[in-house]
């Protein structure tokens, strides 16, 4: 059970979940609420999402031990020595090409936003987390491209080029905004570990309040971002939709909240936030699916 449980916190499945979550919500957008997608493309999205989450999470760790003890990052299983670092590697070299595969059989699409972004995940964990000032606009990156995935799911097989629809935009935009906000706010967290390892990160060249402010803003940003569809016409399924105004004031409460902690307070709780926050993004996931759900039950 033990080794179970740190097999989970290495690969972060949670993560992958949501990511497939989110997939399924690029997809729904995209079909208008007239159906779900195919269900082997759906299972197809879910394992590329949840191989290529856990893969580099596992090669994340593994690059990251040493920064990781200096931290004391005791929730992480290679650090407390639950798991060795060639068995996450070995994870890594077993997971990968698993999602990269799954991709291919989704259509071209989706095999080249997947390989792209995989790559790019290698980059990061091997180069890029040095320079976290690139690196958490990546992450961020990661949060918002399952949303263009989840649309481009839904084409037909050889389809390279394609219309996305105003609301994938913009709760990828939001996902994106949200996810630097709590990027910046790990780098403060982990200041004194990364100093010693010569990472460059916001505390480092502007300070650890400037870079709580920082992200605050961030987040505020997102809940600027949140309303358009509610008050727009051209995103249709949205908009005057009161679940979604429902849902997603839940999420702005959470994330105003954790802004004015960040932007007035010298010593925010950043671990509490950053959990805070990632269960507000979930929040704001169902927001996004819940109005589609409750449209296709009417029959559209």
């Amino acid at each position: 059970m033990k080794k179970i449980k740190a097999i989970w916190e290495l690969l972060r499945l949670e993560h992958g979940v949501m990511i497939a979550i989110a997939i399924l919500i690029g997809s729904l957008i995209a079909l208008k609420g007239e159906g779900f997608p195919a269900f082997d493309k759906f299972i197809l999205t879910f394992f590329t999402a949840l191989f290529l989450e856990a893969s580099t999470f596992a090669l994340n760790d593994y690059y990251d031990l040493e920064i990781d003890k200096k931290n004391k990052r005791t929730d992480r299983p290679l650090v407390r020595g639950d798991i060795t670092p060639k068995s996450a590697l070995y994870l890594f070299f077993i997971l990968f090409p698993l999602g990269i595969i799954c991709s291919f059989f989704v259509n071209i699409a989706c095999f080249i936003i997947a390989l792209i972004t995989a790559l790019l995940a290698i980059v990061y964990d091997a180069k890029m987390k040095k320079i976290k000032l690139l690196g958490n606009f990546y992450i961020a990156y990661v949060m918002a491209i399952p949303f263009i995935f989840g649309g481009a799911a839904v084409l037909g097989k050889d389809v390279l080029f394609f219309e996305i629809d105003p609301a994938i935009y913009i709760v990828a935009f939001i996902a994106f905004f949200a996810g630097s906000g709590r990027e910046i706010m790990k780098d403060v967290m982990d200041f004194k570990g990364d100093s010693k390892t010569g990472v460059r990160s916001f505390p480092k060249y502007i300070g650890n309040r400037k870079s709580n402010i920082l992200a605050g803003i961030f987040f505020l940003i997102a809940i600027v971002l949140s309303f358009l569809p509610f008050v727009m016409k051209q995103y249709q399924i949205y908009y005057l939709n009161y679940s979604y105004l429902l849902l997603v004031f839940i999420t702005d409460i959470m994330l105003l909240s954790t802004s004015f902690q960040l932007i007035f307070k010298k010593k925010p709780n950043l671990k509490l936030y950053r959990s805070f926050t990632l269960f507000a993004i979930f929040v704001g996931l169902l927001a996004f699916l819940v109005p589609i759900l409750l449209l296709i039950i009417r029959g559209g």
